[in-house]
């Protein structure tokens, strides 16, 4: 036996012919049925998990979890980054990290993380809604302020 051997078997069945008279086997409707949907040409079904108009499965599946209507989403900015970005400022505000491209939003809270090794250099203010415990301890080491935003 050799690969260089094997050969295709050729299928010599032609294609069954539809709508060619009720004599055929497929006429009139051409196995498509009648009405709705999978009668017309085109899509068959208006969407995955279509059920003839029956209660969606989407619907009937239980969602799971609970999405709280009151939880704040913080954007979050790590000290290493406003080292990088922001040099000699008085004050880091969320207008300020907003100019810097460190926030999306300065309407939206802010919560600034205490990620830095080594000596913190910015000797500032800074006022955000919430800081990290690591965050208060490098800012005031470093004989800056942390003040909270109010809510």
């Amino acid at each position: 036996m050799d690969l260089s051997k094997l050969k295709v078997k050729v299928k010599n069945k032609a294609p069954k012919r539809l709508g060619r008279g009720t004599g055929s086997g497929k006429g009139k409707t051409s196995g498509r049925g009648h009405k709705g949907a999978g009668q017309r040409k085109g899509k068959k079904t208006p969407y995955l998990g279509f059920k003839g108009g029956n209660f969606p499965l989407y619907r009937r599946i239980p969602k799971r979890g609970f999405n709280s209507p009151k939880k704040k989403e913080y954007q979050i900015v790590n000290l290493k980054d406003i080292e990088k970005k922001i040099k000699d400022v008085g004050e880091v505000n969320p207008k300020v990290l907003k100019e810097v491209n460190l926030i999306k939003n300065e309407k939206k809270p802010v919560k600034i993380l205490g990620s830095f090794e080594g000596n913190f250099p910015l000797k500032a203010v800074f006022k955000a809604d919430k800081f990290t415990s690591g965050a208060k301890q490098i800012i005031e080491a470093a004989g800056g302020k942390a003040e909270c935003l109010k809510d």
